[in-house]
């Protein structure tokens, strides 16, 4: 019996030392400050300055305020795929020819009096028109319209 315990009690008591730690997805509406615990320290603040990408060693974090960079499917119109890369742009795609559409964008998804057309000119690749612009600042949407 005593041996059965003290088996327990060592391995029980080093599954107790193996710890992992994460940042989990959170909001935070105001304030900022450091957190510590054991030997990891976070320090952080609401507000623009801190955006942008922050690493030291194996880690990375990207801060700043959230944006939506989102397709917005016209009924009718091919399929519209918007997505980021890791160079800071976004990649707008759609099947190839897709005569008599064009590309428009607009930081609001639902006034339809504000979408304007993207001067950028899609290439061709593979089978899919691309066009590739700058990660915006803010919201932006992106459709297919046809006149």
């Amino acid at each position: 019996m005593k041996r059965a315990i003290l088996l327990l009690w060592m391995f029980g008591g080093a599954a107790a030392f193996a710890q992992n730690y994460s940042i989990d997805w959170f909001t935070i509406d105001g304030g900022g400050g450091t957190s510590t615990g054991g030997v990891f320290s976070i320090s952080g603040t609401i507000g623009q300055p801190d955006a942008g990408r922050m690493s030291g060693g194996n880690f990375t974090v990207e801060g700043g305020f959230w944006s939506i960079i989102a397709a917005v499917q016209t009924p009718g119109a091919p399929l519209l795929k918007v997505f980021r890369t890791t160079t800071n742009t976004v990649v707008i795609s759609w099947p190839a020819p897709s005569t008599g559409f064009s590309l428009q964008q607009n930081p609001v998804v639902n006034n339809g009096a504000s979408w304007l057309g993207v001067t950028n000119v899609p290439v061709v690749v593979g089978s899919d028109n691309r066009v590739i612009i700058s990660s915006p600042a803010g919201n932006k949407f992106y459709r297919l319209k046809s006149p």
